[in-house]
């Protein structure tokens, strides 16, 4: 729900699409910064003191942030500061998170595993986004992104709760040489740095924009927070059966499969651009939102299968650091540019861009090769 309800608290606020690009790239800015560290601290500490920790601050992030909406209307600076935090946060917490799934999971279950994360991830994503768009509508967003803030310390609790598997701690070693050791396994990987070069830049051209100015276009031509709502929704609903559909299936060539799910994505982009129906964007974004779970899945599993378990916190730090960090300057870009040129120009733009990407890294050898294989 708390996207929803950020992108109207600060519209509300009286901010534009350029200020919510801020906020944006506020948030994301913080996760690029820190993610490689992230990844060293939890292959060296453990995987879940770093992702209490990082819950810990999110949750008062997002506590201080319903608070300061509650009492009126925040300056831009103060969004762009509690986004920040919660940035900080994810970038500890997702590293540790890929890393502790086939710490956790069988070799044999692990597709599943991740599918099922994606699943539960998306069953949220469909009630969620539509309900905040209701309660924005009725009640404002302070109390939406309130009941974000309370959703950390039910994280924090469960994860507390969590039995994992005894293992020996890893030995403490110069930092340098452990981000030399990460960096050398992603990079010995022609696949994994292709598909973060790919993201990288759909991340700049497509998506940031879309995030952007995709509410900025709900709210001029289809009606504001309740369609974009339910577009998230529609979203979810997609990812929730295409991670359902992937219980259990191994395909031969998963990275392919991944990367030809990578399609969907500028759907909605381009539909928005087009000035489609409501109902029309829905559709596309339930195409996006299936084909992100497959990607999300197949990738994740790809990646936690051939890398070396004592540094796939690492690996995955390096993916997240190098696809998301021209995505924070789309989003700041995203409201100049877009006053310059056009919104639905620049949405066209990204939406084909998405596809040209998708079908170059299809055709690239190193990529079709991937196997399955059990770790």
């Amino acid at each position: 729900m708390s996207g929803v309800a950020l992108v109207f608290a600060v519209l509300g606020s009286g901010g534009t699409a350029t200020d919510l690009g801020y906020v944006e790239a506020a948030r994301i800015v913080p996760q690029v910064v820190f993610v490689l560290g992230a990844g060293v601290l939890a292959d060296r500490l453990g995987r879940r003191p770093v992702m209490l920790g990082a819950d810990t601050l999110r949750g008062c992030a997002q506590a201080a942030l319903a608070v300061a909406v509650f009492l009126g209307r925040p300056q831009i600076w103060l969004f762009m500061l509690l986004a920040a935090l919660a940035g900080v946060g994810e970038a500890f917490f997702s590293p540790a998170l890929d890393a502790l799934t086939p710490q956790i999971a069988p070799n044999d279950a692990l597709v599943s595993a991740n599918a099922l994360t994606g699943a539960a991830s998306a069953a949220t994503g469909i009630a969620g986004p539509a309900l905040a768009g209701i309660l924005v509508a009725v009640a404002g967003p302070a109390p939406v992104i309130a009941v974000d803030a309370a959703s950390y310390g039910v994280s924090v609790l469960t994860l507390a709760m969590l039995r994992l598997p005894r293992g020996r701690p890893a030995p403490v070693r110069p930092l340098l040489r452990e981000f030399g050791e990460g960096w050398r396994e992603f990079a010995a990987r022609t696949w994994l740095w292709v598909i973060t070069v790919q993201f990288a830049l759909f991340n700049l051209i497509t998506w940031a924009p879309y995030l952007v100015l995709g509410p900025v276009l709900a709210r001029d031509y289809l009606g504001g927070a309740r369609p974009w709502g339910l577009i998230q929704a529609a979203s979810g609903t997609g990812a929730l059966l295409a991670g359902a559909a992937a219980l259990g299936r191994k395909p031969s060539r998963p990275l392919l499969i991944a990367t030809l799910a990578t399609f969907g994505y500028p759907i909605p982009c381009l539909l928005l651009a087009l000035h489609a129906p409501g109902v029309a964007v829905g559709a596309g974004a339930f195409v996006a939102g299936a084909g992100g779970a497959l990607f999300i899945t197949y990738c994740l599993t790809t990646m936690q299968q051939q890398l070396p378990a004592d540094a796939l916190a690492r690996g995955s730090s390096f993916v997240t650091f190098g696809a998301f960090g021209p995505g924070a300057l789309g989003l700041a870009l995203a409201g100049p540019v877009a006053q310059a040129v056009g919104i639905r120009s620049v949405l066209g733009v990204g939406a084909a861009w998405a596809v040209l990407s998708s079908a170059v890294v299809v055709a690239l050898p190193p990529v079709r090769a991937v196997r399955w294989r059990s770790r």
